[in-house]
Parts: structure tokens; sequence; C-alpha cells
């Protein structure tokens, strides 16, 4: 019961903090751009976008091909100056312009899931609140890195972009792991 207190606690916390990021803060815009000609640019990835909803490399390669060292070649020598995107299609909309109330709903969710994993983790031993909000402050290191990260590196995600989101989840997790220390180390013994 301890540790489904922390995580709802913790949930919330993280639940607000993602709201201040993203609504007081510039954290969440960050690297992101408004581009012009959108109605041009979304008819063009329509009719590119020949498989429907997905995720798409702009200029892609068919995997059929990947093993293929002439047509690789080929491909990279075809495509070495040109521009790269990589696009999120979803040829419904996006239901989230009209009303956020689901996608708030899951995002609450996804955190009270994460708040769960790290309160049992912050459980395990009798810590210090200093040591449990350390421990929580490299979850969200962890997160980043094994997230974030790669994104930079493989797909090109803005550098901006990608440290914003490490002071976002870095930031969070510390400010949660410290609601979530405070509820779980009360009448604890600490050690460290």
């Amino acid at each position: 019961m301890r540790i489904a207190i922390a995580a709802l606690i913790g949930g919330i916390v993280m639940f607000l903090w993602g709201a201040v990021a993203h609504t007081v803060l510039p954290l969440g815009e960050m690297g992101m751009r408004t581009a012009v000609g959108q109605d041009a640019a979304l008819s063009a990835i329509t009719q590119a976008a020949s498989s429907g909803e997905g995720v798409y490399m702009l200029p892609g390669m068919d995997p059929a091909i990947y093993a293929d060292k002439a047509a690789n070649k080929a491909f990279v020598e075809a495509n070495r100056d040109k521009p790269y995107a990589l696009v999120i299609y979803q040829p419904g909309g996006n239901p989230a312009l009209e009303n956020m109330a689901p996608n708030l709903g899951k995002q609450w969710a996804s955190d009270t899931l994460a708040a769960l994993v790290l309160a049992w983790m912050l459980s395990l031993g009798a810590w210090s609140m200093g040591r449990r909000v350390m421990v929580a402050a490299a979850a969200g290191v962890f997160s980043w890195l094994t997230i974030s990260v790669p994104y930079w590196n493989w797909y090109m995600f803005p550098l901006d972009f990608t440290l914003s989101g490490l002071v976002e989840v870095v930031a969070g997790w510390a400010i949660t792991g410290l609601a979530m220390a405070w509820w779980l180390g009360r009448g604890e013994k600490h050690v460290g």
C-alpha cells in the first residue's frame, strides 16, 4: 500500500511538472518549428505515405534492399546532399487538436505507472531522502540516455530538443522523487 500511494503521489507530481514544462516553461517546444506551406507539404506526404499510418524517413530506403550492397551505395550517392525528414504520419488527423482529454489521461496513467516502478525502486532500501532523490534523478538520466539520445543520434532529432528533454525528465523525476521520498521515508531509520 505504501508503494501504491507513493506511485499515486509520483504520478500526480510528474503530471503537474509536465504541464508546467510544456505550458509555462519553453521545454516542450524547444527545437520545434512551424512549417510554411503546410497544406502542400501534407498533400505531398499523404501521396508519399502509401503504407498508411506510420513513421517515414525521407529519404528512406526500402528494407527489402538493405542487404544489397550496390543498392545501398546507389541510395547513399543519390541522397547524400538531400534534406532529411522524419515524419509521424496519421492519415486520420490529430484528435488532440480538438480534445486533449484522452491524451492527458494516457499521460497521467503513463506517469503513474513509471512512478510505480520508481516507488518500488526507492522502497528497496531505507535510504535517506537525499539518496532517494538522487536515485529518482538518475532514473531520469537513464530514461533520457536510452530514448532521447538514440533519437538524436540515429534520427537526427535537434540538439536543443534533445537537451530540453534532459532538463524535463531529470528535473521532473527529481521533483517527483522528492515527493515520493518524503512519503516512503516517513517513520524509517535511514541508511546513507
